[in-house]
């Protein structure tokens, strides 16, 4: 599972650089974004532009990356490709994350 991090600030840009978030990879992307969030700020943004597809094991994966941050930080998503959009607005995760249409937005804005 490739990630990338990148600190702006406050913010925690982590982009992931794969085509899909499902049950074959689910594990492997909780375990790495347990490693990368173990001193996260704040806030977190999660890039998910080159995600094409996320079935429901992947969406439990960035929920359970939601929960690891705890009450004191908060996950944000950004970049949901049509099809990845269309798994948070069924499932009503849409209204439990912010969800930014691009990374860069928030970046340009970010201290």
């Amino acid at each position: 599972m490739e990630l990338e991090v990148e600190m702006r600030g406050d913010l925690m840009l982590v982009r992931v650089r794969e085509d899909r978030i499902d049950a074959a990879v689910a594990i492997q992307f909780k375990d790495r974004m347990r490693e990368v969030l173990a001193n996260a700020p704040a806030r977190v943004m999660l890039d998910l532009e080159q995600v094409g597809f996320l079935d429901s094991s992947g969406l439990g994966a960035v929920v359970a990356v939601m929960k690891l941050l705890g009450p004191d930080r908060r996950l944000e998503l950004a970049g949901l490709t049509p099809t990845v959009q269309k798994v948070f607005r069924l499932t009503r995760m849409d209204s439990v994350f912010i969800i930014h249409p691009t990374a860069r937005d928030v970046l340009r804005d970010a201290v």
